[in-house]
């Protein structure tokens, strides 16, 4: 059954009774930039005045534009992490910042700071440990057509591969919990953070969840840094290296019953051969031969991989789990009048 993201209800309720009612629960907003000059002050202005109680951090990745010393009069902490990709960039975040929830977005100015509350206030009121904010265009050009096309087809692989509990696996708009954040081996470099976000959660079965949020078109002036051709195909190489390491024992089975589909192809007619004429013809018996065995072993390799990779997940699981989850609020549906999502 395809999950369907939620979409949030609204009771009056002003952004400083929302504030207090998160009382004690500390917030960090983290953009990643690379030359975001244009966009990154509403961006930090658009989440202060949402989140008024959380602290914006802007992580400038090597830009050559004026993005740190703009994001630093707006109001954000900034912080710089020279190793190029937006993976190296949450990857310095994540180490670096603690907090009991983290609000992750890009500097561009697409997402809708305004539905911050929702997903932090759906995260702590479900003890959930990742919110997704599926992206819902509001503007004609907010989605480039590849971007769509190729969205849509990697959240299918990955659903297919890993099972489909989201919508838009390419979302940069995301809530963390600090356990999440902490326990998280980050070890992409590029625009496949998100995916790697997601198999994670999944395959640890940990508790997610995804919420409808606006989704805009850049601002004139601001260039995007995503390559549909390019970083789609290192979403996907990623999914499938996730693939063999996180399920061998699927990946070289179905390698294992290709090879034998295609041994017992080449095998067949030699062994009707051999009871009608008693000849067999010996390049195709070795090439069916070494089908069959390498297809053994690509079975025998996928069981103790399988062994090694239960083995990782326990002791994932068991690290995730020493870790607190963030104060439970109950505050789904008691969040400001003002920052309905349109």
């Amino acid at each position: 059954m395809k999950h369907k993201p939620i979409t949030p209800t609204v009771r009056p309720l002003t952004r400083d009774e929302f504030a207090k009612r998160l009382g004690g629960v500390s917030i960090a907003v983290l953009l990643p930039c690379h030359n975001e000059e244009v966009t990154i002050a509403k961006c930090v202005t658009d989440f202060l005045e949402a989140l008024p109680s959380a602290t914006v951090y802007v992580y400038d990745n090597n830009s050559t534009d004026r993005t740190a010393e703009v994001a630093a009069a707006a109001g954000a902490v900034v912080r710089r992490e020279p190793n190029k990709g937006k993976g190296q960039v949450v990857r310095r975040m994540f180490s670096d910042i603690d907090a009991d929830v983290y609000v992750m977005a890009d500097g561009d100015n697409t997402y809708d700071a305004a539905s911050a509350p929702f997903l932090v206030a759906h995260l702590l009121s479900n003890h959930l440990d990742m919110v997704v904010g599926a992206r819902e265009p509001v503007d004609q050009n907010a989605y480039r057509f590849g971007h769509v096309i190729g969205n849509k087809l990697l959240t299918f692989v990955a659903g297919v591969i890993f099972g489909n509990r989201f919508t838009d696996m390419e979302s940069g708009y995301r809530v963390f919990s600090r356990r999440f954040v902490k326990t998280f081996p980050a070890l992409s470099r590029g625009f496949e953070i998100e995916p790697d976000l997601n198999v994670h959660a999944l395959e640890l079965w940990l508790p997610v969840d995804e919420m409808m949020t606006p989704y805009r078109e850049r601002p004139e002036g601001s260039i995007s840094k995503l390559s549909t051709i390019k970083d789609g195909t290192r979403i996907l190489l990623l999914i499938i290296r996730l693939f063999r390491v996180e399920k061998p024992m699927t990946f070289y089975g179905l390698g294992a019953a290709f090879l034998s589909l295609l041994s017992l192809a080449f095998g067949l007619p030699l062994v009707f051969e051999y009871f009608a004429d008693g000849e067999v013809r010996l390049p195709t018996a070795v090439l069916a031969s070494a089908l069959m065995l390498t297809a053994a072993l690509s079975l025998v390799c996928g069981l103790i991989l399988d062994t090694v990779t239960h083995g990782r997940r326990e002791i994932k699981r068991l690290h995730y789990q020493a870790h607190a989850t963030a104060p439970w609020r109950r505050v789904d549906d008691e969040v400001p009048e003002l920052l309905r999502v349109s």
